[in-house]
C-alpha cells in the first residue's frame, strides 16, 4: 500500500482520550500491570490521518494570524468535488453547504426547525449514544423503532413498525443514521426508497447523518439519502464530515448539505442563535487537505484495511468464542457483539465481563451505551497486528479462559 496502516502509533500523552481516559472512571478500566492497552472504544482511528492533511494544516499554520475569515472558495469546492467522486452526486451549489460544529450539533440545529420541545422524534436502535445524549438534553422524545435481524444475520429496518410508531405517536421528524451505527449496515436502496416513501405519507422530515458514508467496506455502495427522490431530496436534511474519515474530531468542524431552500434558511438561522457555531481556520484547511486527489487513494486503502480487520475479527468471533454473535458490519469500523449466551453459561454480568478485557488490555466498550442489552462495542481501527493481539488476549483470558 502507499499509505501507512501497519505502523503502531503512541498516542500516550498527545491529547487522545482512547488511551489517555482508561482508568479515569467514565472510560474502560486501565489494563493490569503487564498489559498495554490496545484502544477499541471511542470511534477514533489508531492510524495516522492522510498526508495532504497536515501539509494543509502546516501550510496554512505558516502565515502567523488568524484572525476573523470567511470560508473560502475551496472549501466549498471541495466538498462539491468530493460528493460528486465519491457519491455520484451533481448538482450541488455552495449556498447548499452549511458549517455545522458537529454532526450532532447539526442534529440539533435540524431538530430544532422541525419540532418544539417534548415532540416525538424516531429513530431506530440500537442507537448511537449521541443520539439519545443530545435530544433528550434538549427536551425531545425519543421513540425508537428496532432493527431486526434477519435469518442471514443482517439488520433490517421493521417498516410496518415505525410507520405503527409514527401513526401513534403523531411523529413528524425522524433521525435517519446511514451507514448505520453501531450495527454497521450500509443500507441498500430498495430499504432507504421504502422508508422514505413512508416518511413522505406521514409528513416526516428527515436528519439523515451520514457521517460513516466513506468508510464502506468492500462489496458495498453508499447510498445518499437525498439521492432517491425528488421529494426525499428536499425533505431531507443530509449531515456529512471528514472528521470520522480522516481521523480529525479533534480538529471539529462538519456540514449539511440542504436542498429545500425554507428549510435552509431556518436551519442556518437555528444554528446561528448561540454565536457558537463558527468554523475553524484550520478545520478549514483540513478538510481541503483531505478532499484532494490523494485522500480520494487514502480512503480507498483505508477501506481495503478496514475490510480486512473486520473479516479477520467476524471469522475469529465465530470460530473461537462461542457463545458469542456478530452481524458482520459492511460499512464503518466498529462492531457490535452479542454476549447473551456466554454471559448465561458462565454465569457473568456484562459489567464483569467488560472488566475481563479491560483487566487484560482490551479496552472496549459498554453496548448498553447504545441500546444494546449484552453487547459489546468494538473499534477495530487498528493495525491488524494490534487486531490480531486483542482477539488473541480475548480468547486466552476472557472467552476461553481455563
Amino acid at each position: 500500500m502507499k499509505y501507512d496502516f501497519e505502523s503502531i502509533m503512541d498516542r500516550r500523552g498527545m491529547d487522545a482520550i482512547a488511551v489517555d481516559a482508561l482508568g479515569t472512571g467514565w472510560a474502560p478500566g486501565a489494563p493490569k500491570e503487564g498489559f498495554d492497552p490496545i484502544p477499541m472504544w471511542v470511534a477514533d482511528m489508531n492510524f495516522p490521518t492522510c498526508p495532504t492533511v497536515c501539509e494543509s494544516i502546516i501550510e496554512r499554520a505558516k502565515h502567523p494570524a488568524f484572525g476573523y475569515f470567511d470560508p473560502r472558495d475551496e472549501y466549498y469546492e471541495s466538498i462539491i468535488n468530493w460528493q460528486k467522486t465519491r457519491n455520484g452526486v451533481k448538482g450541488i451549489l455552495p449556498e447548499h453547504i452549511g458549517y455545522e460544529n458537529g454532526v450532532l450539533g447539526g442534529v440539533l440545529s435540524a431538530i430544532g426547525t422541525f419540532c418544539s420541545k417534548g415532540d416525538n422524534v424516531l429513530i431506530h436502535s440500537p442507537v448511537y449514544m449521541g443520539f439519545t445524549m443530545c435530544l433528550g438534553n434538549s427536551g425531545y422524545n425519543i421513540v425508537k423503532s428496532p432493527l431486526v435481524l434477519d435469518g442471514e444475520g443482517i439488520w433490517r429496518m421493521d417498516f410496518e413498525d415505525m410507520e405503527k410508531k409514527i401513526v401513534e405517536n403523531k411523529i413528524h421528524a425522524a433521525i435517519f443514521c446511514s451507514p448505520h451505527n453501531p450495527t454497521g449496515r450500509v443500507w441498500e436502496k430498495w430499504e432507504i426508497e421504502r422508508a422514505m416513501e413512508i416518511y413522505k405519507k406521514h409528513d416526516v422530515y428527515v436528519v439523515s447523518d451520514e457521517i460513516w458514508s466513506d468508510i464502506i467496506l468492500t462489496g458495498h455502495k453508499h447510498i445518499p439519502t437525498q439521492s432517491i427522490s425528488e421529494d426525499a431530496k428536499h425533505r431531507t436534511v443530509a449531515l456529512y464530515a471528514p472528521s470520522k474519515t480522516f481521523n480529525l474530531a479533534g480538529l471539529i468542524g462538519a456540514y449539511h448539505i440542504v436542498y429545500n431552500s425554507r428549510l435552509r434558511d431556518r436551519i442556518d438561522k437555528e444554528s446561528s442563535l448561540s454565536h457558537y457555531n463558527s468554523m475553524n481556520v484550520l478545520s478549514m484547511h483540513a478538510l481541503i487537505g483531505a478532499y484532494k486527489s490523494e485522500g480520494q487513494e487514502w480512503v480507498d486503502e483505508l477501506c481495503e484495511t478496514l475490510t480486512g480487520n473486520i473479516n479477520f475479527a467476524c471469522e475469529y468471533i465465530n470460530t473461537h468464542f462461542d457463545g458469542v454473535t456478530a452481524a458482520k458490519p459492511q460499512g464503518t469500523y466498529m462492531v457490535f457483539m452479542d454476549c447473551e449466551r456466554w454471559m448465561t453459561e458462565h454465569n457473568a454480568t456484562l459489567p464483569e465481563l467488560l472488566k475481563m478485557g479491560w483487566d487484560v488490555g482490551v479496552a472496549w466498550q459498554d453496548g448498553t451505551q447504545h441500546g444494546g442489552t449484552t453487547h459489546i462495542r468494538l473499534n477495530l481501527a487498528l493495525p491488524l497486528s494490534r487486531v490480531k493481539e486483542a482477539f488473541e488476549r480475548m480468547d486466552k483470558y476472557v472467552f476461553n479462559k481455563k
